[in-house]
C-alpha cells in the first residue's frame, strides 16, 4: 500500500552546474534555496532588493537592476528615525542615508552583471496580495510597520500577474537572450490575509505562472505541490505551523537538486559538502599531531577544489 503521493519532476536538460551564473529574486522560500547553493559554492546572487513577496515587487526589482537605476534621497521615505525605500525589504533601512544609498546602488551594480551573465534566473513568488501606499498611490514591497491606514490592500488579478510575469521574462530575455528563467511557487501559506484568501492568492499566482510558462519558454519547479501533496503533515513544518522545518526544505532541496543540478556535479558537491563540515569540527587538542594531519588534509582538499574553480572561497569556520 501506498502511504504517500511522491513528486518525481523530470530531469531538466538545461541544468545547472559549476560554471552555471544563477540570481534568485523572490521571497523567503528563495533564501532557503539560495542557502543551500551558497552552502555548496554555486556563483550566485540572491535578493538584491530583499525578501520580495508579489510579482510586481520582483516585476520592479529586475526592470531598475537591467537599468541600473541609481537611488537618491527622494527614492526613500523618512518614518521614525529610519531610511527606508518602499521598494526594498526593511533588511535595507537605515538612519544613515548614505549607508542605505550606498547598500541599495551597490547591490543593483552587482545584480545588473550578474543578469548580464546569468544561465539561471530563479523567480520564488509568494502571495498576490499587494499594498498600495496612499500618498503615492504606488505599490510597494513592503510596508516597515508605517500605520496600516496608510495603504489600500488588494489582490492582483490572474491578468495582472501573468502581465507582470511575461513583462519579467522578456525583460531578462532581452537582457540576456541565453538566461533560463525558472518560476515557483513558495509553499508558505500567507494566513495574516485570511485561509481563504491565501487559497485565492496562491491560486491566481499558479494560473499565472502556468500561462507564461506556456508560452514564454520558461520552467516551473513545484515546490508548493511537494509541501501540499507530498509533506502532507505538521511534523514537516516549523512551530508556527506555516514554515516548512529543516526536514522538508531539505527533501525540497533534494528533488530540486535531482531535477535542475547536473549530475555530473555530484562528485564536487560531495567534496565541497565535506571541506563544509570539516571546517565546522572543533578539535579536542588544537597542537595536536592528529589534528595537525587533519588540517593538512583539509587544506590539500581546499586546494584541488580551488584548482578546478578558483572563484570558489572558503572561510574557516564559515560556510
Amino acid at each position: 500500500m501506498e502511504f504517500r503521493t511522491i513528486l518525481n519532476p523530470q530531469k531538466k536538460q538545461n541544468s545547472i552546474d559549476y560554471n552555471s551564473n544563477i540570481v534568485l529574486f523572490g521571497s523567503c522560500f528563495t533564501e532557503n534555496l539560495d542557502k543551500h547553493l551558497k552552502y555548496y559554492k554555486f556563483n550566485r546572487v540572491s535578493n538584491p532588493y530583499g525578501i520580495l513577496f508579489h510579482p510586481k515587487a520582483i516585476e520592479k526589482s529586475i526592470e531598475q537592476c537591467i537599468q541600473k537605476k541609481v537611488y537618491n534621497q527622494h527614492n526613500l521615505y523618512f518614518n521614525d528615525n529610519l531610511w527606508s525605500s518602499f521598494n526594498h525589504h526593511s533588511k535595507f533601512s537605515s538612519d544613515s542615508l548614505s549607508q542605505i544609498l550606498s547598500h541599495i546602488n551597490g547591490e543593483i551594480d552587482k545584480t545588473h552583471t550578474a543578469l548580464l551573465n546569468a544561465s539561471h534566473v530563479l523567480i520564488t513568488l509568494g502571495t498576490a496580495w499587494v499594498y498600495r501606499f496612499v500618498e503615492t498611490e504606488m505599490l510597494v514591497a513592503n510596508c516597515h510597520k508605517i500605520p496600516q491606514r496608510k495603504f489600500t490592500k488588494e489582490l492582483l488579478s490572474i491578468a495582472e500577474i501573468t502581465d507582470s510575469l511575461h513583462r519579467i521574462v522578456s525583460l531578462i530575455k532581452k537582457t540576456n537572450p541565453k538566461a533560463i528563467v525558472l518560476f515557483t511557487v513558495s509553499p508558505v501559506r500567507h494566513v495574516k490575509n485570511g485561509f481563504i484568501e491565501n487559497t485565492r492568492s496562491k491560486a491566481h499566482l499558479h494560473t499565472a505562472v502556468q500561462q507564461t510558462v506556456d508560452h514564454k519558454k520558461s520552467f516551473y519547479f513545484p515546490s508548493y505541490e511537494i509541501m501540499m501533496d507530498d509533506l502532507r503533515d505538521y511534523r514537516f513544518y516549523k512551530n508556527d505551523l506555516l514554515h516548512p522545518n529543516k526536514i522538508a526544505m531539505e527533501y525540497i532541496w533534494d528533488i530540486f537538486k535531482n531535477t535542475w543540478i547536473n549530475e555530473k556535479s555530484s562528485p564536487l558537491m560531495k567534496t565541497i559538502d565535506g571541506i563544509q563540515k570539516s571546517l565546522k569540527h572543533k578539535p579536542f587538542h588544537v597542537n595536536s599531531e592528529r589534528h595537525q594531519l587533519f588540517l593538512k588534509n583539509l587544506e590539500a582538499k581546499i586546494k584541488e577544489v580551488k584548482k578546478q574553480f578558483p572563484s570558489i572561497v572558503f572561510k574557516d569556520k564559515t560556510v
